[in-house]
């Protein structure tokens, strides 16, 4: 296992403790340290090791658009995946705010026809989506969504990591298209959860498992 993963699952391990224990400082801290490094460097200006940096630094907008032989997805979809889920529950969910991407009209930006998740897409929504998206604005999203997460991150109280989801808060996700009804088992997963345990998987691991996906797409594509 490269070092730096073993380091981001150990400060997992950390942070699902603290959360736990209901530690509030320790828990903001290993957040923000755990967030930071599924993100660019640039975005949090923590000094950390980046994941996303190892898997993008020295490709081509083109080849982050590519979808390998055989392969499901692009790294261009895996990070509007990634971080539209982070923009919906961060902000529709833990705050009970609009999401970025509509308050600032990012699917125009993007060049994108789809509002959700991009979950439950087929293989040539994938390969249309891959085609069109405009990477630049792209990883600029990806950055918008990240420090606001931070600074949502940084508000919450130690009373707040225990707090359920709020049903009414899912619905707006369901209402506005953020989620289509075919990827509902997203919904119940978010359902299930406390504030916590929002934490623990959208904006942090479920990167990590994205990023994982990511560096072998970079593998192929660099053959």
């Amino acid at each position: 296992m490269h070092p730096n993963r073993k380091l981001w699952n150990e400060g997992h391990q950390k942070l699902n403790r603290a959360f736990a224990t209901g530690d509030r400082e320790k828990a903001i801290e290993l957040f923000l340290n755990q967030h930071a490094m599924v993100h660019s460097a640039k975005m949090a200006k923590a000094g950390l090791w980046s994941f996303e940096d190892e898997v993008l630094n020295g490709l081509s907008d083109e080849q982050i658009r590519q979808i390998p032989p055989g392969g499901e997805h692009s790294l261009a979809w895996i990070m509007l995946h990634i971080t539209r889920i982070e923009d919906i529950v961060m902000n529709m969910l833990v705050t009970g705010r609009d999401q970025l991407f509509t308050r600032d009209g990012w699917a125009k930006k993007l060049n994108v026809e789809i509002i959700h998740s991009a979950n439950r897409m087929s293989e040539a929504g994938v390969k249309e989506l891959s085609a069109k998206v405009n990477v630049r604005a792209l990883k600029s999203y990806r950055l918008a969504v990240g420090r606001r997460t931070r600074q949502i991150a940084q508000k919450l109280k130690a009373e707040d990591f225990k707090k359920k989801v709020d049903p009414v808060r899912l619905q707006i996700v369901l209402d506005e298209g953020a989620v289509i009804p075919e990827a509902m088992e997203i919904i119940h997963y978010w359902g299930s959860k406390t504030i916590a345990g929002l934490l623990l998987m959208p904006p942090t691991r479920h990167p990590i498992l994205h990023w994982n996906e990511a560096e072998r797409i970079r593998k192929q594509l660099m053959k």
